[in-house]
């Protein structure tokens, strides 16, 4: 029992009972209505009174990486922006001090772009502190290695090598490899480098991060491949399957794998993984990158470009793309498409419209991030049915950015969460941890307040015409999410006939004040009807 609540779409009027039974929600009620009738009581059931708290779905992560998220955050590696490239270097070293001998020193998070000089790191600041043991420093958006020269020695990554279609080597002005390797080339490495750590420390590593994520109120995650590659894409259904075995399972994983021609992994995974907190949800892939790299495909050139044109790319082509979607829904498969740049955004709509005009939808299409629109599309995308599963953290993640890399002509579409929603889309919310901090409270914050939770900037909010209401987005942080992995009919409400996945938070964030949001104390968390805290 609760004073107020929330049920996935609005809220629940005064205060709220909630009946369990197993794993679902058996009923729900007026507190005064308990005992009668239908709402019955077991003599042996437990009765909890949360007084004055505020009753609500467990938050489900629309979008994150659990493997990178538990190993950075992990006594196993690091994790930091940094002020400079020798600041990275030199925590490097603090990190070194405490890792076996020799062993690779992996870290998260520098973005160059916030450092006091803006110029992107070399191999050599590495090489010169580290000389015989391997570096990779993977940046904040989960999309650039920086590598040492022992690292690249270590890979097979010679001189005169090529990348993979869709990757980058970046080279100096002598055609020398400077360390910095981009998109599916950082992608194709990171498994190599992951191979270094035992079964052991990721196991311990995945418990860390999902009791992380029950403390924010987190019960369901969709974690989503971070490679184009089947097999190499870090969705590790054999780390979920130990804790299961072990029932230490404690967050419902919702796994998107990548998506390929060959389909053979996802049906083996799904013929084994047939339990309620563990599935193969859908497919996972990759259109473009990043707008601060330059690797996010637009329509038209970047307004700082560094080349001629320059607008970015598709890192699969439009044709292989519908060929891969295509070949998806025919068996019947949820896809989720990585579309960042207009044109991405763009391409994928066309090619989702022309599925549907031949009948060759059999589910929805889910567009991950959605940062940049093409005016016309933000209609296009509620009419078609597409979900928007969206970051809202992301927005205040590089003050100025946008306008640097965009331009402010382009700024007024750039998350336009009021427009999604008033052209009737359905938005899902989630971090995409590492690359952004795993609790939900603070992504309710920005999408409300269009401001970050740590610095409360930028003052005023950044584009406020785009705030949505609070109901709006816990809406999309329970039944949003739930709706784009498949199980809006029995995740994401407070109903009869759902599973009990429940948390109790210490203020109703309707009527706390909206800096006060990010600091709600989380009370108690219910998975499957099971306090877990």
């Amino acid at each position: 029992m609760a004073q107020s609540g929330f049920d996935g779409s609005r809220s629940l009027s005064g205060p709220v009972a909630v009946g369990l039974a197993g794993d679902r929600i058996c009923w729900v009620s007026h507190p005064d209505e308990v005992g009668c009738g239908p709402f019955a009581v077991s003599s042996k059931a437990v009765v909890q009174d949360f007084k004055s708290a505020y009753l609500m779905p467990g938050f489900h992560d629309a979008h994150l990486h659990f493997f990178h998220s538990a190993l950075y955050g992990s006594p196993l590696a690091s994790m930091f922006v940094g002020t400079s490239e020798a600041d990275c270097v030199a925590r490097m070293q603090d990190l070194a001090a405490t890792r076996p001998r020799g062993s690779w020193l992996l870290a998260q998070g520098w973005r160059e772009y916030r450092w006091d000089d803006p110029t992107p790191p070399t191999r050599h600041s590495l090489d010169a502190a580290f000389p015989e043991i391997p570096v990779a420093l993977y940046s904040g958006d989960a999309h650039t290695l920086w590598l040492n020269g022992c690292a690249l020695s270590v890979l097979g990554i010679s001189e005169d090598a090529t990348p993979p279609s869709g990757g980058i080597y970046d080279r100096d002005g002598d055609g020398r490899l400077t360390g910095i390797v981009r998109e599916t080339a950082a992608m194709e490495l990171m498994p190599k480098i992951m191979d270094a750590f035992t079964t052991s420390e990721l196991l311990d590593a995945y418990d860390r991060f999902q009791k992380r994520l029950n403390a924010a109120g987190v019960t369901s995650v969709s974690d989503m491949a971070l490679s184009a590659t089947s097999g190499l894409d870090f969705v590790r259904d054999d780390l979920y399957c130990a804790l299961e075995d072990a029932g230490a399972l404690t967050v419902r994983a919702h796994l998107f794998p990548a998506l390929t021609q060959n389909m053979g992994r996802v049906r083996s995974m799904r013929a084994r993984l047939l339990g309620e907190r563990m599935r193969v949800s859908g497919y996972k892939q990759f259109f473009d990158g990043v707008s601060s790299q330059h690797t996010a495909w637009l329509a038209e050139p970047y307004a700082n470009a560094r080349t001629p044109k320059e607008r970015g790319r598709p890192t699969v082509a439009p044709l292989e793309m519908e060929a891969l979607i295509r070949s998806a829904f025919r068996h019947g498969e949820r896809v989720r498409i990585h579309t960042i740049g207009d044109e991405a955004i763009h391409e994928a709509l066309d090619i989702f419209e022309r599925l549907a005009d031949e009948g060759a939808r059999t589910s929805p299409l889910i567009l991950e991030h959605l940062e940049n629109f093409q005016p016309a599309d933000i209609a296009r995308l509620a009419r078609l049915g597409v979900i928007a599963s969206v970051q809202p953290c992301h927005m205040t993640l590089d003050p100025g950015g946008p306008e640097r890399d965009l331009g402010e002509a382009r700024v007024p579409w750039m998350w336009p969460l009021r427009q999604l929603l008033d052209a009737g889309a359905t938005l899902a919310f989630g971090t995409d941890s590492p690359v952004t901090t795993p609790e939900p409270l603070r992504g309710i914050y920005a999408a409300v307040a269009r401001k970050d939770a740590a610095t409360r900037l930028p003052t005023g909010g950044w584009l406020p015409a785009e705030r949505i209401t609070v109901s709006e987005a816990l809406s999309a942080y329970t039944f949003g999410s739930a709706a784009a992995c498949g199980r809006a009919h029995e995740l994401g409400r407070i109903e009869a006939g759902m599973l009990a996945d429940i948390i109790v938070l210490g203020e109703d964030p309707m009527r706390a004040g909206t800096e006060s949001i990010p600091d709600i104390p989380i009370q108690a968390v219910f998975l499957g009807g099971q306090q877990i805290i």
